[in-house]
């Protein structure tokens, strides 16, 4: 199958401040959205485990938008063993000479999991176009294919959700000197975020040509504005949960039984090493 040959328009702003509501969210209206959120997200993961569904989320956007964010709160209050993080480091010598999607395809979902990739294959068009790790004709050959092995995914029975975050360029610039001025930030930035930071547009002229031939009727992009985390984060979790034909557990009476009367045990006698109590 061709790519597309219709031309994409070039540094196209998604402004991520045009919503109805730009007021930053309060903590405590979040944490209370959260955890009904979380009591949903326990409700799929039961579900998958039950049916043995497969699904797949990728999340991508630019530095800063967020996505570390959104996952930790997707995952706080589920099962590592069902819901599973991939990030993955830089390719390997022999991972270059590979098929490139191949280094991705092991990741995939089994039956009665749920795999989150924080950065996926379309690092390809997009961080690896931008920043020079792939030649114009790579990229052109994965736009093309991209759609096709997506396909097979979800012909394989996974259920595929994709998410860009767009953060304006004001608030990637605040959250990246946060990084600079913050200790705990800073494993958060890399030479290649400083790199990537002054490539503002060539990284919209990339996302705009991605948009335009991956963005597909069995794998669409969902975009969501991440300016205001807390919004950002409730929003994709509401979105993900509409997006997932789940049905809720039944839920049986738990009550929990008497302990054993303790035949005879008697409290050791030996000095247990406590911790300083510093607070």
């Amino acid at each position: 199958m061709e790519k597309s040959k219709r031309k994409p328009k070039s540094d196209v702003a998604i402004d991520s401040t045009d919503g109805p509501d730009t007021q930053k969210m309060k903590r405590k209206d979040y944490e209370k959205e959260l955890a009904r959120l979380h009591v949903e997200l326990v409700q799929v993961q039961e579900w998958v485990r039950r049916e043995k569904k497969k699904i797949c989320i990728v999340f991508e956007g630019r530095d800063g938008a967020g996505k570390g964010g959104v996952i930790k709160a997707l995952t706080e209050r589920v099962s590592p063993r069902t819901f599973r993080v991939v990030a993955l480091p830089a390719p390997t010598p022999r991972e270059k000479s590979q098929m490139y999607v191949q280094r991705y395809i092991p990741h995939l979902p089994a039956a009665s999991e749920i795999v989150i990739f924080d950065r996926s294959w379309y690092n390809r068009p997009g961080v690896e176009r931008v920043m020079g790790f792939c030649t114009e004709k790579e990229v052109e050959v994965f736009l093309t294919d991209c759609p096709w092995v997506e396909r097979a995914m979800v012909d394989s029975g996974i259920i595929l959700l994709k998410y860009w975050l767009e953060v304006s360029p004001e608030e990637q610039t605040r959250r990246l000197e946060s990084r600079i001025n913050d200790g705990r930030k800073l494993w958060k930035l890399s030479e290649m975020d400083l790199k990537s930071y002054a490539r503002w547009h060539d990284y919209s002229r990339a996302r705009d040509e991605m948009f335009l031939n991956t963005d597909k009727p069995w794998a669409p992009w969902h975009v969501a504005r991440s300016d205001d985390k807390k919004r950002a984060r409730l929003n994709i979790i509401t979105h993900l949960l509409s997006q997932i034909p789940y049905e809720k557990s039944p839920r049986a009476d738990i009550k929990l039984p008497k302990r054993d009367k303790g035949n005879g045990y008697v409290e050791a006698d030996y000095t247990f090493k406590l911790i300083p109590e510093a607070f």
